[in-house]
């Protein structure tokens, strides 16, 4: 038995992912549920299948037209030659009609196929796991997700409106030539049409290996554009302009020789293909001639002849360049595909019930936690949250501080432990309901590429005018909103970098109240800030603290100093806890954290 080459296997593992993305698309093309889209796909196959009888046809046609000018043969159905000519340009009329009316039934199933995919695949996108975000750089991913749709559209356009009809076309073909001439034409069309299929097929499976390359590099270069783009001020910072267009170069100079072996490959392509083709045609039509020359054929049928070999040839010129793409889309989609079977890490229970928050008190049982197996986080964490009570979280980086606050929202399950709000599992109600009572305002608030009235109003859907001014209010930011010209329309750039960074925790803050929720998590909200505007943003959050759970994260322990309850996390354990004045008189660990900050405070 000939052992598989690595090229045989990853061509086998090719074709195996090209099956499974036709499998998947397929539904799409004929949903149980939706019998309108079925109806439009067998019209448009009946329009196809007219549309190929009428071209099959013309030819005949034509070669009666042709003998009835030079006086050869019997007019077709007792038609002069002006009435086979008029018949003759209403069936080549016709094909074009019915292809037209096949395409326009098909779009409809075509862009109802590619939006349901694209919305899947969206939605799935948002199900997966913070875990999963984090190591996928946005650039990438939304190339993949953007080259897939693409995949799609072009999938159902060519597969079903191109390559099946070609077959077709060249079966009637075929068989006209077999039963109007004899064997000998079939045979010669046959052997041109396989060693074409074969040339093109082998070239093109070569190419789409260039054309992935290509595709690796097209990411690469869109990704360092992209992460470049984002960071533009740290680029302005170390005056690495330079080096970003150097990198960006570096990147677009492997693309361009990739683009280059694609583009070389084409032209071998389609001068192979022109050859075969040809020299297939000169062969049908030197036996024509012959035939005409020896009175056994007549000027119609060669003419009908050649009318037949353009026929094929025309849409086999088309062959290389669609097989190509679809093999392309087919790899395109499979890597969206590859996307969708992307496990969900944090899912609803198949009977998980919406979380009830009766006060909002917060218990962490014994939680253990790690991002990676071998590296733990938390270690046997007890806290407690009261209803309505404030606890702070304080530590050194690295404790664990934050990981606190993402196994509160969900974004990962604990190791061992349970986390409960009132009583219940966080794992044993559903996501959008834990979410809906949780309030976030982060360390760095990240604004839509819109205005502010949307990206407040963002924290409730459907908020009036009314409700989101309130919470502006709230976040002691109404009045700097009103005094900008375009008020609350005032567009905030992408990721709000038009505003300050109290501005954007204000809007945050302002987002976070409109939302209302019962238990609030902030974490490290106010870091990031200088001492003023950490005061004033301080004010807000204390008010949008006022009668709700409060879980406050911070590295900042002036932020902490009126919490109710104050815990010291180091390396996952609880060190110390107790109120800030009282940690104060101990004398510990949180002591020496407070008479650091104090100093270096002082220094500044």
């Amino acid at each position: 038995m000939r052992r598989l080459t690595p090229t045989d296997a990853s061509l086998t593992a090719d074709q195996a992912s090209g099956l499974r993305t036709i499998r998947r698309v397929a539904p799409y093309l004929w949903p149980d549920d939706q019998p309108w889209v079925k109806r439009r796909v067998v019209l448009a196959l009946l329009a196809l299948l007219a549309s190929k009888v009428v071209a099959v046809t013309t030819p005949v046609i034509y070669k009666h037209a042709v003998d009835a000018l030079s006086g050869e043969g019997v007019p077709m159905l007792a038609l002069g030659a002006v009435g086979l000519t008029v018949a003759y340009g209403m069936a080549r009329m016709m094909t074009n009609g019915f292809q037209q009316l096949r395409d326009a039934l098909f779009a409809a199933v075509g862009q109802r196929a590619l939006r349901a995919l694209a919305l899947e695949t969206f939605t799935h996108i948002h199900r997966l796991s913070l875990r999963y975000h984090l190591t996928r750089r946005t650039g990438g991913l939304s190339r993949v997700i953007e080259r897939g749709v693409k995949g799609v559209e072009f999938l159902l356009r060519f597969l079903l409106l191109s390559i099946g009809p070609l077959v077709l076309e060249l079966l009637m073909v075929a068989g006209m030539l077999f039963f109007l001439f004899d064997f000998s034409y079939l045979a010669v069309v046959a052997v041109t049409i396989a060693i074409y299929v074969a040339f093109t097929f082998k070239v093109t499976e070569w190419r789409v290996k260039l054309r992935r390359e290509m595709n690796t590099q097209d990411t690469e270069a869109n990704q360092k554009a992209i992460d470049s783009l984002l960071n533009f001020e740290t680029v302005k910072y170390f005056g690495a302009e330079a080096r970003e267009a150097a990198r960006y170069d570096a990147s677009m100079g492997r693309y361009q020789d990739a683009a280059l072996k694609t583009a070389y490959s084409l032209s071998m392509l389609n001068f192979g293909q022109s050859f075969l083709i040809t020299a297939g045609l000169i062969v049908v039509m030197v036996m024509a001639a012959t035939g005409v020359q020896a009175g056994t054929l007549t000027v119609g049928d060669f003419v009908m002849v050649n009318a037949y070999m353009i026929q094929i040839t025309m849409p086999l010129n088309f062959l290389g360049s669609v097989y190509r793409e679809i093999r392309q889309a087919l790899v395109d989609m499979g890597e969206m595909f590859d996307l969708l079977e992307q496990p969900v890490e944090i899912s609803d229970k198949p009977r998980a019930r919406p979380l009830q928050v009766r006060g909002g008190t917060v218990e962490f049982d014994d939680v253990a936690f790690g991002y990676e197996a071998e590296r733990p986080i938390l270690r046997g964490l007890n806290l407690t949250v009261p209803a309505g009570r404030s606890v702070a979280i304080v530590g050194p980086s690295g404790s664990g501080k934050s990981t606190i606050g993402r196994l509160l929202f969900r974004f990962y399950d604990v190791a061992s432990g349970a986390i409960r709000i009132d009583g219940q599992d966080l794992r044993d109600v559903t996501q959008d309901s834990l979410h809906d009572a949780i309030g976030v305002v982060p360390q760095d608030t990240v604004l839509f590429n819109d205005t502010i009235r949307y990206n407040i109003a963002y924290g409730r859907d459907g908020a009036t005018d009314a409700q989101v001014h309130q919470a502006a209010r709230a976040a002691q930011i109404h009045e700097f909103i009103t005094s900008l010209p375009q008020g609350y329309d005032t567009q905030v750039g992408e990721r709000g970098l038009k505003l300050s960074g109290g501005e954007k925790q204000r809007v945050g803050i302002a987002r976070a109240l409109l939302k209302n929720p019962p238990i609030l998590l902030l974490d490290e909200a106010t870091s990031a800030l200088d001492t003023e505007t950490e005061r004033e943003i301080q004010d807000a959050l204390d008010r949008a603290a006022e009668g709700r759970t409060v879980l406050m994260i911070a590295h900042r322990l002036s932020t902490v100093a009126g919490a109710d309850h104050v815990i010291v996390l180091e390396e996952g354990r609880i060190v110390e806890e107790g109120t800030h004045s009282d940690l104060l008189a101990r004398g510990g660990r949180y002591r020496t954290l407070w008479q650091r900050q104090q100093a270096q405070q002082g220094a500044a």
